[in-house]
C-alpha cells in the first residue's frame, strides 16, 4: 500500500510539472492562404505604417484593423465569400489620402476580382484633362483681359 501511495505521488508530481509547460507554449501554423493588398504613393513610395480596417460582406464594424508593414501591404484571411471592403487611411508629407478597395472573394476563399475608384483606373487620363483645362483657363483669361485693356 506504502508504494502504490509513492507511485500515485510521482504521477501526481510528475503530471503538475508537465501540465503549466504546456499551458504556457505557443503553437502556430504556417499556410500558404490568404489575400495581400499593396499600397503605394508612387511605384517606389509605398504607404507604409498606414491605418486600415478590412470590411467583410454585410459588416457594419470592421473585420480587422491595423497597419500597413513597412512595404505597405495589408494582408487578411476572408472567412466567407462575398465582396470585402479594404479602407486604407494614408498620410504622407504632402497631406492626408484614402483608398478604398472593394476585393471579391469565391467560395474557395480566393480572390476573385478587385475594383480600383474611376480616379485611380484613369488617373493619367484625369491628370491630361486638368492640364489641357488649365492651359484653356489661362489662355482665356489672358484674352479676357486684352480685350479690357
Amino acid at each position: 500500500m506504502k508504494h502504490v501511495s509513492i507511485i500515485v505521488m510521482i504521477i501526481g508530481i510528475i503530471a503538475g510539472l508537465y501540465s503549466p509547460a504546456i499551458a504556457h507554449s505557443v503553437h502556430y501554423q504556417v499556410e500558404n492562404r490568404g489575400i495581400s493588398i499593396r499600397v503605394f504613393y508612387s511605384a517606389d513610395d509605398p504607404a507604409s505604417y498606414s491605418a486600415y480596417e478590412i470590411f467583410g460582406p454585410e459588416d457594419k464594424i470592421p473585420f480587422q484593423k491595423g497597419r500597413t508593414d513597412k512595404n505597405g501591404v495589408v494582408s487578411f484571411l476572408p472567412d466567407r465569400a462575398g465582396k470585402w471592403l479594404v479602407k486604407v487611411f494614408g498620410e504622407s508629407d504632402h497631406g492626408y489620402h484614402g483608398a478604398q478597395i472593394e476585393v471579391e472573394v469565391n467560395e474557395g476563399l480566393l480572390m476573385e476580382s478587385f475594383k480600383k475608384p474611376l480616379v485611380a483606373t484613369y488617373t493619367k487620363l484625369f491628370v491630361g484633362i486638368g492640364f489641357i483645362l488649365g492651359i484653356f483657363g489661362i489662355l482665356a483669361l489672358l484674352r479676357f483681359r486684352k480685350s479690357k485693356g
